[in-house]
């Protein structure tokens, strides 16, 4: 058993949030360093754009890892910059969605109620704009505002050689999602203990002002329902990771992918 681990703490804005990760220097040098140097080896192979897609159940943290991912990119002369990027700025706009309804246990509710969900997103632009992103495209791509409750478009410049796209969804296996993955050079998937994610996101909540029973009601509602769909219908990746109960990152599953 590690008696002590050597971290490297990492402060970013998330969201309007002030996140600090601590990585344990154990996965930097075993995992992290090493998934950089192999989409380096592919864009460098294949002398093109490299696609990544980075999913993970909400309460991961793969926003602030692929922000991670691509300062860590940045700070080592042999690998290929990477240009992190997300999926939430697909989110179908907030008019939309208090003006229409899903199901969600038998009944129907306001799509804003469950505001995250699958439904909740554009997928066909979703997809038009992996597509994109595949084709080697410059081009603007949508961030979604916490403070606007809105997706602001075209809010960053895509140029990189290698992107990581980040989301929930990106490897769900389901009809329409799972076709997003054929766009990509490389996947990755996080998991994590279901208990480990509700406690995460409930303190998520709580941080943005929320006081703690309304968190808990919000998230076993909303969030429960998609950290479920994440854990048992994500398709297998390229790079399977997992976060322990500290949020330090292990090795699940490696998978060369020569053949694409």
């Amino acid at each position: 058993m590690e008696r002590m681990k050597k971290m490297t703490e990492y402060r970013v804005m998330i969201n309007g949030i002030q996140v600090t990760a601590r990585y344990s220097q154990r996965a930097i040098d075993g995992i992290f360093l090493p998934l950089l140097r192999r989409l380096t080896a592919l864009e460098r192979q294949k002398g093109r754009r490299i696609l990544a897609l980075l999913a993970a159940p909400p309460g991961c943290g793969k926003t602030t890892l692929a922000s991670f991912l691509e300062a860590l990119s940045r700070e080592q002369e042999e690998i290929s910059p990477l240009q992190a990027i997300g999926m939430d700025g697909f989110h179908r706009r907030q008019e939309y969605l208090k003006s229409h309804f899903a199901e969600r246990d038998g009944r129907q509710v306001s799509m804003v109620d469950i505001k995250g969900a699958p439904v909740t997103f554009d997928l066909r632009r979703l997809t038009d704009g992996v597509k994109r992103l595949s084709a080697g495209e410059i081009c603007g791509w949508p961030v979604y505002d916490r403070l606007l409750h809105n997706p602001v478009e075209d809010a960053l410049k895509v140029n990189g050689k290698i992107i990581l796209l980040e989301g929930n969804y990106l490897l769900l296996d389901e009809d329409g999602w799972r076709e997003l993955s054929a766009s990509a050079d490389y996947t990755i998937s996080v998991t994590a203990d279901e208990a480990l994610l509700r406690s995460r996101l409930i303190d998520r909540r709580i941080k943005t002002g929320v006081e703690r029973e309304p968190a808990i009601r919000f998230v076993d509602f909303s969030d429960m329902p998609n950290v479920r769909l994440c854990l048992e219908k994500t398709m297998k990746a390229d790079l399977s990771l997992r976060i322990d109960a500290a949020g330090d990152f292990y090795l699940q599953e490696l998978e060369k992918n020569d053949a694409r």
